[in-house]
């Protein structure tokens, strides 16, 4: 046992949209040796954490699938984890002191002599019918709103609501937890005079890409919800601002709403693409099909990097090059001085930014990025005839630029920059993901990745996804015809932005729009 006691951050995560956790949230779950979360916690809050984690959901409690998981075991768990010296995130949906026994767990811990703070979050009651287009108050409808939880504390013995003074007092009443017993809920409002008029919304994961909102009123809304077929975790919205959905609904109008999207982008670069689609409201799968590991023999690299000067050009056809390249340079205590006198060709604007990142213009970005327009760029000037490439790239990159500059007259050193493996640790969350309901698209950024991906999936569920291959460009979708296999589109502009461009423009128009190319079943080649 530590010789210090630890402390206990009571942490509302919000709603379920994981951009919705405070700053100080997020800071405090990045700094904590133990995290102990609720079911409904987004999953993509606990990536990338170093702490140990405890998901005390509903199945924490003997293994079981009870509804209620054992209040006092999470208790004893909080007050142990602290007095071993640990700094603890309590991880909590919503808000942790509205319906969440923030209340409950806080007293525990004062009970027991343990220093505890509680970091406020962005609460269901206000967000979930927000994003449904509901304002909870409007002063043309509603100068008040009352919060309801339908689950209350059976150590109580009887409820404790007061159903004729909700019916009567008006403004909105926002419902925790009360699909199951809805029709009783709205029932009771209609006995006790609430009209039966009264607009209606039912909230089925309020804030995540798999929204659901069914609207009606206090007379329709329980035989709507039951054919819909909403389960919980759902929130329900009484009141005349309910009937605003039609108006301020905004969340479902995103350009990728509940579109289910495969990342399969290493883990070292996925984030922009994935911040991206989920902006425009897709849900995304993040299962990278490769890692970018340094090469098994950097022989051939170093000794180009020690001495540069033969050199009159060197080309980056990707991130991964310009980043591996610059490590090594590092590693034998060189610098961008190094390249003093050698033009830079960069194949797109983002290996372009790189390079500026580190003191480089590059002298070359083609107006397409592919290395074929590469290729193209150096001829049309006549850069090429009696120069000296120099090449960094991955260990199976395929022939083409070498052979291309060589045929015009070039001098091509080609050195293995980095490598790509499959990425086995994702390979069974990628399975999962494809088990669980075919997606929307699988978006492959390189030929590799699409290498790597298909010979990790069994033939039942390549069968799943053959249809919704999104390629990011000529190499990729080459790759996949090499497997048999052809891309749904193929994005013009060859970065993040084209890609989601692309997705985007496709929901729209299936046939035709500049950010996209629909690939012919055979002939075409890049």
């Amino acid at each position: 046992m530590s010789r210090t006691q630890g402390k206990v951050y009571l942490i509302g995560a919000g709603p379920g949209d994981p951009g919705l956790l405070t700053v100080r949230g997020a800071r405090l779950l990045h700094k904590a040796d133990a995290v102990v979360y609720d079911g409904l916690v987004n999953p993509l809050l606990l990536e990338n954490l170093h702490a140990e984690k405890w998901n005390v959901s509903k199945s924490f409690a003997s293994g079981s699938r009870r509804h209620g998981t054992d209040q006092g075991k999470i208790n004893r768990l909080l007050v142990r984890l602290a007095r071993q010296g640990k700094t603890v995130a309590r991880l909590k949906g919503g808000d942790p002191f509205i319906f969440g026994r923030g209340g409950e767990e806080a007293s525990c811990l004062k009970k027991y002599g343990i220093s505890f703070e509680v970091v406020p979050g962005v609460s269901a009651a206000a967000s979930v019918p927000a994003y449904a287009g509901i304002p909870v108050t409007d002063r043309r409808f509603a100068s008040s709103v009352t919060l309801v939880t339908c689950h209350e504390d059976p150590a109580k013995g009887k409820s404790e609501i007061n159903w004729r003074a909700l019916a009567e007092l008006g403004g909105t009443l926002v419902f925790f937890m009360g699909l199951k017993n809805i029709e009783s809920v709205i029932g009771r409002l209609i006995l006790e005079g609430r009209r039966s008029t009264t607009p209606c919304c039912v909230i089925e994961w309020g804030t995540l890409p798999k929204q659901r909102v069914i609207e009606g009123t206090l007379k329709t809304i329980a035989g709507r919800v039951a054919r819909a077929g909403l389960r919980s975790p759902a929130l329900t919205v009484v009141g005349e601002t309910a009937a605003l959905r039609g108006e301020l609904g905004w969340f479902e109008q995103k350009s990728l709403f509940a579109k289910k999207i495969i990342v399969t982008r290493p883990e070292s670069q996925n984030a922009e693409l994935s911040c991206l689609l989920r902006e425009r409201g897709a849900e995304v799968i993040e299962c990278p099909a490769i890692q970018i590991l340094p090469p098994k023999n950097i022989l051939a690299l170093d000794r180009a990097l020690r001495d540069l000067a033969p050199f009159d050009w060197i080309l980056f056809t990707s991130v991964n090059s310009a980043g591996f390249f610059f490590k090594r340079l590092k590693a034998l205590k060189k610098d961008a001085r190094a390249l003093r006198g050698v033009k830079i060709g960069a194949v797109g604007e983002t290996t372009a930014r790189f390079l500026a990142g580190h003191g480089l213009c590059a002298d070359l970005i083609p107006g397409e990025f592919h290395t074929r327009a590469l290729v193209a760029a150096l001829l049309k000037k006549k850069w090429v005839r009696g120069k000296h490439f120099l090449l960094p790239r991955t260990d199976i990159a395929p022939p083409f630029l070498k052979q291309a500059l060589e045929k015009a007259g070039g001098r091509v050193t080609a050195v293995a920059a980095y490598r790509t493996v499959r990425d086995v640790r994702k390979i069974a969350r990628l399975r999962e993901a494809i088990q669980a309901g075919a997606p929307d698209f699988v978006l492959l950024t390189s030929a590799s990745t699409a290498r790597h991906f298909f010979t990790a999936l069994p033939g039942t569920l390549r069968a799943k996804i053959r249809r919704q291959l999104v390629s990011i460009g000529p190499a990729t979708t080459e790759a996949l015809r090499l497997l048999g296999l052809r891309p749904l589109l193929e994005a013009r502009e060859h970065t993040a932005e084209g890609l989601v461009r692309a997705l985007e423009d496709w929901n729209v128009s299936k046939k035709h729009s500049p950010s996209f190319i629909l690939p012919r079943r055979r002939g075409r080649r890049e």
